[in-house]
């Protein structure tokens, strides 16, 4: 095993800077070819169209989520591994993980081409862009076994401390996603079905290249296709901590569904606003959720290692650059907001939505930093539960109380967005009364300190 890659000795910001900046820019890659899509879409398509693939997110989020929460579990569990030195451990987490990935990606992809007609109803979408979405789901959907098993690929390495190589595929499928949008939706004129298309040969070319780096690795988590299946116990270890995380996942996209289905009420236009905001919103949440899985990995290799000190140590450093960036980035976006809009449409109106909208995000986003940070934290020890408990009542019950009661009162957008803050306001009292309360370390931490 090599050394050098664990996080359970040196300096802890660097360790938890090196491990978050590859993260962060390969969540701003995908984020960039995303928000290329809704460019595309919005110019060369129209704003109907911005709205059918910008109204199909939600749905998109809650299955993807799911697996990728779930995919939390394993992460948990290789990282502990690999920091306790376990190499056999390591190697059937690998096998089982990818065992996992085939299956729920399989499941996902045909789910959400059958169910996705009746999704979209269910949300309320309008009629007029209603067709759309659905082409555009059906096709993204038919290409979701790709995403999944690239995006549980490398959870593997990212467990390991090794962010930077899952970078260099997300940067290719950035590329090629772009070029295959220019060819597909100007050239070819497939509208929709081709911006859906374009994303799922980008994943296709992603999960490819890291499955060939996982084969021809010679480290510890080297991948031998003959050996993919659900070894021993495995298999209820991880889906033991990753269901919590996945079903936390759901409960958020099915709040952010009720979320979508409130902006549907207002119209066409401020759907496509909703939309273009939130490509802009994953270039400041996509962070966020950077340090809180650097958090995870180092929570989980220092607790396989026993450095209970050193954990809490990383949580508050972690906590640290989580809120200095969240404030840079949010000054940054509500200065120059329209700009920023116009780059998506050029309906003014469409951009008034977006730049207002902004307006109740950017300014709260650093509790969503501390709220995310310590609850990776949480999740790297193992007690997935409880982070759960903590997203679902603030991201969903919360949320959908307060857009269901705001809502009766008065049918203003700015009731359903003051909802987004709200929520992370409690979600943050939550886990910060856990975290100071709670016991969340190892039991062998509290008996060292004789609790």
């Amino acid at each position: 095993m090599r050394k050098q890659k664990t996080m359970t000795e040196g300096a802890i910001w660097k360790n938890i800077l090196y491990f978050s900046v590859p993260l962060i820019l390969g969540n701003l890659f995908q984020q960039l070819y995303n928000t290329v899509d809704s460019i595309i879409v919005g110019n060369y398509i129209g704003s109907e169209a911005l709205a059918a693939v910008g109204g199909s997110g939600s749905i998109i989020n809650l299955l993807v989520g799911f697996c990728i929460g779930a995919s939390a579990g394993a992460g948990v569990v290789l990282s502990q591994f690999f920091g306790a030195g376990n190499r056999q451990g390591v190697k059937e987490a690998v096998h089982t993980t990818i065992a996992i990935a085939i299956c729920a990606g399989a499941v996902v992809s045909v789910v959400g081409m059958l169910l996705a007609p009746a999704m979209l109803r269910a949300m309320g979408t309008p009629d007029e862009v209603f067709d759309m979405a659905v082409s555009y789901l059906r096709v993204f959907f038919g290409g979701m076994l790709f995403s999944v098993i690239y995006n549980m690929s490398a959870g593997i390495l990212n467990a390991v401390g090794n962010s930077r190589r899952s970078l260099i595929y997300l940067m290719v499928a950035a590329v090629s996603n772009i070029f295959l949008d220019l060819l597909f939706v100007i050239v070819f004129k497939m509208g929709v079905v081709g911006v859906a298309l374009a994303t799922d040969i980008s994943q296709l070319l992603s999960c490819i290249f890291i499955l060939l780096f996982l084969v021809r690795s010679q480290d510890v988590y080297r991948l031998n296709l003959k050996e993919i299946r659900f070894y021993k116990n495995l298999p209820g270890k991880i889906l033991k901590i990753g269901l919590p995380t996945g079903v936390q996942n759901i409960v958020i996209s099915l709040s952010n569904v009720v979320v979508q289905s409130s902006v549907n009420s207002f119209g066409a236009v401020a759907m496509a606003g909703f939309a273009a905001y939130i490509k802009i919103d994953g270039f400041n949440i996509l962070p966020v959720l950077s340090f809180s899985m650097a958090a995870t990995t180092f929570t989980g290799q220092n607790v396989g290692a026993g450095q209970y000190d050193r954990v809490k140590r990383g949580m508050r450093v972690s906590v640290g650059m989580a809120v200095i960036y969240t404030i840079t980035a949010g000054i940054v976006l509500m200065t120059f907001a329209p700009q920023i809009m116009r780059v998506f449409t050029g309906q003014e109106d469409v951009v008034e939505y977006g730049a207002y909208i902004l307006q109740f995000f950017c300014p709260f986003y650093w509790m969503l930093g501390i709220l995310n940070v310590l609850t990776g934290t949480v999740r790297g020890t193992g007690k997935t539960l409880q982070a759960m408990f903590v997203f679902l009542f603030s991201m969903c019950i919360f949320r959908v109380l307060w857009i269901w009661g705001a809502l009766s009162v008065s049918h203003e957008l700015s009731s359903v967005m003051i909802g987004y803050p709200a929520s992370w306001a409690v979600g943050l009292v939550l886990i910060l009364l856990y975290v100071w309360k709670g016991k969340w370390m190892p039991q062998s931490y509290y008996e060292n300190k004789g609790v």
